[in-house]
């Protein structure tokens, strides 16, 4: 099976294309590289250790992606790629240009190309929490192309389906983001300076993702249904941050309320995962507390690696 992925080289895809070509799939991905803040922007160094077949394309040319999904002609497509994951408050034109116009251009390729001899059997599009109130550029432009999505799938029939991802968080994610730098801050014996920590929060493994993406691959959902891959379970970013400094023991604490709540963020986000569950046959396996060891282990063997290299740990 011939899977067409954008986004291979970000956070999920560098986890879910590993455990899809172990599963014999065939992957190749659309790739950019215009500058933008993308998911999805290659290096030779990265294509290569994924092992996949990459076409550099820029999803808001129609032309060229519609060239490029013909010359792929995929059976399944999972697009991951999106402007404003780990910035969330990215310019709305941006936001719009990536992630509205580059995903209509993606499905208008495999839905509405005359050269493509066989459409897609199935189209998986990542969705983002909050989107039925959003709360910056990024949630809003997310919920907009799902919109879209929607119409396509109920006037068309296309078999496009939604993946709402939760608060992922595992290795490879931006340093910057709040487990990892909670994680790093105390591993230094740093304060961690944050919010006031209110906000619950469903948060999953990296892994419990891919796993969730893959068992989406394997069912035959009706177009327009969305699943959620989270844990059911909400747990507050204050909780995590003394969770991760609990784990760790060299000192330092949260500083509870040095940085200003955002505006207009839901206080509780938790996924429906009995529902996801009936439809998937999935659940998720690695708790908060084996993830955040799981993640500390895999920041402390790149420190090390780092510093036996002679190199800086990113």
């Amino acid at each position: 099976m011939r899977v067409l992925v954008t986004g291979a080289t970000g956070f999920i895809g560098r986890r879910l294309v590993p455990q899809l070509l172990a599963a014999n799939v065939e992957i190749v991905s659309l790739a950019f590289d215009d500058g933008a803040e993308m998911q999805s922007t290659f290096t030779t160094e990265s294509a290569s250790n994924l092992d996949i077949d990459v076409i550099q394309v820029d999803l808001r040319q129609s032309d060229a992606t519609s060239k490029a999904v013909t010359l792929v002609s995929p059976k399944k497509v999972v697009h991951l790629a999106a402007a404003g994951v780990a910035n969330p408050e990215i310019e709305p034109d941006i936001a719009l240009d990536h992630n509205v116009h580059g995903t209509l251009n993606l499905i208008s390729a495999c839905f509405q190309n005359k050269d493509l001899e066989t459409p897609p059997q199935q189209f998986i599009t990542i969705r983002t929490p909050g989107e039925s109130k959003p709360s910056n550029g990024y949630v809003a432009s997310k919920a907009a192309a799902w919109s879209f999505c929607q119409m396509f799938a109920r006037r068309y029939g296309w078999p496009i389906v939604g993946a709402m991802i939760f608060q992922a968080y595992g290795p490879g994610q931006p340093s910057h983001t709040f487990v990892q730098a909670a994680l790093r801050s105390a591993l230094a014996g740093q304060d961690f300076v944050m919010t006031s920590g209110v906000q619950s929060r469903d948060w999953i493994f990296l892994n419990d993702v891919t796993d969730g993406l893959v068992a989406i691959l394997d069912k035959d959902l009706q177009p327009g249904k969305s699943v959620e891959l989270g844990t059911g379970r909400g747990t507050t970013l204050l909780d995590v941050a003394e969770l991760a400094y609990q784990l760790v023991g060299r000192g330092g604490r949260p500083l509870i309320g040095a940085l200003p709540d955002r505006t207009g963020e839901d206080i509780e986000v938790v996924a429906d995962v009995a529902r996801t569950g009936e439809l998937l046959g999935w659940r998720p396996q690695i708790t908060l507390e084996q993830g955040l060891q799981l993640l500390l282990e895999d920041i402390s063997g790149r420190a090390q690696r780092k510093t036996a290299g002679g190199g800086r740990l990113s």
